[in-house]
């Protein structure tokens, strides 16, 4: 049913023709993933009656409860013909076997369990590790046609452009430039300026009640190691030295997410996940890590860009790790959401149906 034409583990590949269902990011949630797909009528099979196919936004895992089960139906998904995947930023991680926090349960030794954190997230066996990583190995970074650009994080055409002319795979691309951006820091002498920014905050900078200053060297090498790599722009954002430091996944960030999509002047609509839009502004002020909220000032089924032609699908889910700390079993207030293309619809896991307006 596929209708690639580059070949499997090309970084971008073709999308599906016909009717889509665009899911955001997922984090583990397989019960929200599970009742989203329910409201938009698959079967349990993952078909749908009305030839319907399901593409993922990317970061299917960590945070969640159960991140192998989600990853373990998508993939069976896709090797089916039943869905394609992009490679997300938190995917990236697993292959680069990056210890970030809420990721432990893909490692034998789990990092966040030993930290009491994400204590019901479900482990993966080691002797599933080798699929999925062959699996995340294949996933693409863009999936585009004629009528919409979907990639993870950011539509960045000169970034689309290298990663289209690479023949490497997603993790050795990444390294090549990564190394590339880690040596002009040398060279110029931020690296040395920034790491004894990092130096100076000690444990300070992964203590959450910590007074820490914005360092302006330590947040300018990191801006540079993330927008000189095409990888991670395109699976995780371009960024800027923040004008205050927030505490995010763990640490005090001293960088902010750039908003690409006001630079975007092309016509054709891209969706996008990664960037956790609140479904409502309680959910931001009750669960928000203290990051800027670059959606403010647009409704949840609003487009916005500079053409009114970017849709950010990622209504941070990933957050009822924190609505559980506090009780919460049922009746969340973040939301796994997808978009149904091309009727412009905005789908939520509760069953909310919106049009999509500019």
């Amino acid at each position: 049913m596929s209708n690639s034409k580059k070949p499997i583990g090309a970084l971008i590949q073709s999308l599906f023709s016909g009717p889509l269902d665009i899911v955001g990011d997922v984090h583990g949630e397989i019960d929200a993933l599970r009742d989203l797909m329910g409201v938009m009528g698959y079967r349990t099979d993952g078909s749908h009656p009305g030839g319907r196919r399901l593409v993922f936004i990317g970061d299917l895992s960590d945070r969640g409860p159960d991140s192998p089960a989600v990853l373990g139906l998508v993939s069976n998904l896709v090797s089916r013909g039943l869905a394609q995947c992009l490679l997300g930023n938190h995917e990236l991680n697993l292959l680069r076997e990056a210890i970030k926090e809420g990721n432990g349960w893909y490692f034998d030794v789990n990092h966040d369990h030993a930290k009491d954190k994400f204590l019901d997230s479900q482990s993966l066996a080691a002797a599933k590790r080798p699929a999925l990583r062959e699996f995340l190995a294949g996933l693409p970074i863009v999936l585009e046609r004629e009528d919409l650009r979907l990639v993870h994080a950011a539509w960045h055409p000169a970034s689309v452009e290298t990663i289209r002319a690479s023949s490497l795979d997603a993790l050795d691309l990444y390294l090549q430039h990564h190394a590339r951006a880690v040596q002009l820091g040398i060279d110029i002498g931020l690296a040395e300026r920034g790491d004894a920014d990092d130096a100076s905050l000690g444990d300070s900078l992964t203590d959450v009640n910590a007074v820490v200053p914005l360092l302006p060297n330590f947040g300018a090498l990191d801006a540079l190691h993330q927008d000189a790599n095409p990888v991670s722009i395109v699976t995780s954002g371009l960024e800027r030295i923040a004008k205050q430091v927030f505490f995010a996944s763990g640490k005090w960030r001293m960088v902010d997410r750039y908003p690409w999509w006001n630079d975007y002047t092309a016509e054709v609509p891209v969706i996008m996940g990664h960037y956790w839009r609140w479904p409502t502004r309680k959910a931001r002020d009750d669960y928000s890590r203290g990051e800027p909220d670059l959606f403010a000032a647009y409704r949840a089924n609003e487009w916005f860009g500079a053409n009114k032609n970017v849709f950010c699908v990622d209504f941070a889910v990933g957050a009822r790790f924190k609505e559980r700390a506090g009780g919460a079993t049922d009746h969340f207030q973040c939301r796994l959401g997808a978009v149904r293309w091309p009727e412009r619809e905005l789908v939520m896991d509760d069953g909310t149906r919106m049009g999509m307006v500019n």
